[in-house]
């Protein structure tokens, strides 16, 4: 299948082949993404959409961070049924243990997110996770440094976390990378897997003034 869904399309990838796993129409999955737009043209649209820096300053989750720098790269994972990965003694970097979509509907502007899409996508994936939101010791964001959207992540999520009296620790892999497009749920989740097995959370450097 080949699909775009703008900045969401790697973590939809991995979710439409989990359903295939699930319903057991395949029994292996390859998902993933790849951005390698061409930089000047990129750079010119975030421009005209009031999103690059115009203090060359990329810092998502920074209140002096003014848009973003866009990247290049690819991501790739193999995904299997749990069970049949133990059976076949796979390496297994990590389990994801549930996923859920969610549509922003009409926001103010393609760069503005919705919090009401954000905050479903949040409790649909717990529940299908049958994880509590209390136990959440980190999130990953999405954070692209643009004021806007990273306010509206944060309000997201501490609406939602709120009223399970969490704070959990938060980070974007786009401050070390920039934002890899459609490829940037591969960034995200490669640093999650990285950080669960070595116990430690990459820093999410360029912060100096917390939103």
């Amino acid at each position: 299948l080949s699909l775009d869904a703008a900045c969401a399309t790697a973590c939809y990838s991995a979710k439409l082949a989990c359903d295939y796993l699930h319903t057991g129409k395949a029994d292996i999955m390859l998902a993933g993404a790849v951005s390698a737009a061409d930089p000047l043209f990129v750079n010119m649209g975030f421009s005209i959409f009031q999103a690059f820096p115009e203090n060359n300053k990329h810092a998502p989750l920074d209140q002096n961070s003014e848009g973003l720098f866009a990247a290049e790269g690819a991501g790739m994972m193999v995904l299997k049924r749990h069970t049949d990965a133990l059976r076949d003694g796979d390496t297994i970097h990590a389990v994801i243990k549930g996923g859920a979509l969610s549509n922003d509907g009409k926001g103010e502007f393609v760069l503005s997110p919705n919090s009401k899409g954000q905050v479903l996508a949040y409790q649909r994936a717990y529940q299908d996770a049958s994880i509590n939101p209390a136990d959440v010791d980190y999130v990953e964001c999405h954070a692209t440094g643009t004021p806007k959207g990273d306010k509206v992540e944060l309000s997201s999520m501490a609406r939602f976390f709120r009223a399970y009296g969490n704070k959990p620790y938060l980070g974007s892999a786009k401050s070390n990378l920039g934002h890899l497009l459609t490829a940037a749920g591969m960034a995200g989740v490669s640093k999650a897997i990285g950080a669960l097995n070595n116990g430690k959370i990459p820093a999410t450097i360029s912060l100096e003034n917390p939103l």
